[in-house]
């Protein structure tokens, strides 16, 4: 690698960490504090936010490598077209395409981030962010029990803890069982435990007793020393969804076997456009960071910015853009389709080389009737 081709590289990778750090922090604040919100609200520590926050940061990254790309780029040869240095680069032979070879070697670093991204860390994280959210969700004491007042978990139960422990023992239980008027139903007890079971969680009671009431008025008591009552029914946690296809690997989802459909509820053609996606989509901030500098290379030197050239490569960014979700939703609709995931990344580099090769006209115009008028 020449001199030119490490100061230029050196320049984009530094300028891309920037970016990078200032749009991740950004898209992650906006998330973070929804998360907050449901988290604390459900009487998670902030050890749980924070877990849940790191588990979340991969999918922030991949959607802002493209763009930090893209800034980092325009960013970069902008403030080089201003200090000359491009242009005194050109003046010695170096062509467009020639310049942009150490681009083109940012742009392949990107690509290679996003490729770990997109086939490892992503799935993964989600998987890690699914399991960790069933946990929660089966931690019947965080969401429902609060010591020191009556909670209605469902219609028709009443539930009295008069204290939890610091070891998650219940101290003077109550539980009013009223959902069948015929036969109402009431436990005392001045202990229980909380257990994970394979239907949901149970509540195990000592030292307490049961009073039922029947249709007729009728009373009967019963005391136990220890007695199980299962909360699966008592409290409603929801069904725990299936995996999606955003936790399966890009070789499961290659497969598309019926069994992962049926569990996802997707189809083969979703299937296959998420696994090809994970192939094309690194490709993308290559060709963001290909147009964002060929774009500029269209401009010369001018004491008052690129603005133009600008404006003229966040447009063909928008139109990159716009391709890809139309070859997306065309991909989700029919499984033969997933060659067009590929459109916008190729597109946006074939662009870029007919900029580049633009670039160059002018000058071969110019030499040309300079020779003439010799």
């Amino acid at each position: 690698m020449s001199r030119f081709d490490r100061y230029l590289l050196s320049q984009l990778l530094m300028l891309f960490g920037f970016f990078s750090l200032v749009l991740v922090a950004i898209y992650w604040v906006n998330r973070a504090v929804g998360l907050f919100d449901e988290l604390i609200g459900d009487g998670q520590s902030a050890l749980v936010f924070l877990e849940f926050s790191l588990l979340t940061l991969p999918n922030v990254i991949r959607l802002v490598l493209p763009i930090s790309a893209f800034a980092a780029t325009v960013y970069a040869v902008n403030r080089l077209m201003g200090d000359s240095e491009l242009v005194v680069m050109q003046a010695t032979g170096f062509s467009s395409f020639r310049l942009a070879r150490p681009v083109l070697y940012f742009g392949l670093c990107a690509a290679l981030m996003m490729a770990i991204l997109m086939h490892v860390l992503v799935p993964a994280s989600r998987a890690a962010l699914t399991a960790r959210s069933a946990e929660i969700a089966e931690n019947v004491t965080s969401r429902y029990l609060s010591d020191g007042e009556f909670i209605h978990p469902t219609e028709g139960i009443t539930l009295y803890i008069s204290n939890v422990t610091d070891r998650g023992e219940l101290q003077d239980v109550f539980l009013a069982d009223d959902r069948k008027p015929e036969a109402r139903r009431t436990y005392t007890a001045s202990r229980a435990l909380l257990v994970r079971g394979e239907t949901g969680p149970k509540l195990i009671m000592f030292d307490g007793m049961v009073q039922d009431m029947s249709a007729e008025s009728r009373l009967s008591v019963t005391r136990f020393a220890d007695f199980t009552y299962d909360l699966a029914a008592l409290i409603d946690q929801g069904k725990l969804p299936g995996r999606t296809i955003d936790e399966l690997s890009t070789l499961q989802l290659l497969q598309a076997s019926p069994d992962l459909q049926a569990e996802t509820g997707k189809s083969r053609a979703a299937f296959l456009s998420e696994a090809h996606l994970r192939f094309a989509m690194p490709f993308l901030a290559t060709a963001a960071a290909l147009i964002g500098f060929s774009a500029l290379l269209l401009g010369g030197f001018s004491r008052f910015g690129l603005w133009r050239q600008i404006a003229f490569s966040v447009l063909l960014l928008i139109l990159l853009q716009l391709i890809h979700t139309w070859a997306s939703g065309t991909a989700l609709r029919d499984d033969r389709a997933w060659p067009l995931v590929y459109l916008s990344p190729f597109t946006g580099i074939a662009i870029s080389c007919g900029l580049l090769w633009w670039s160059q006209r002018p000058r071969r115009v110019r030499r040309v009737s300079a020779e003439a008028a010799a």
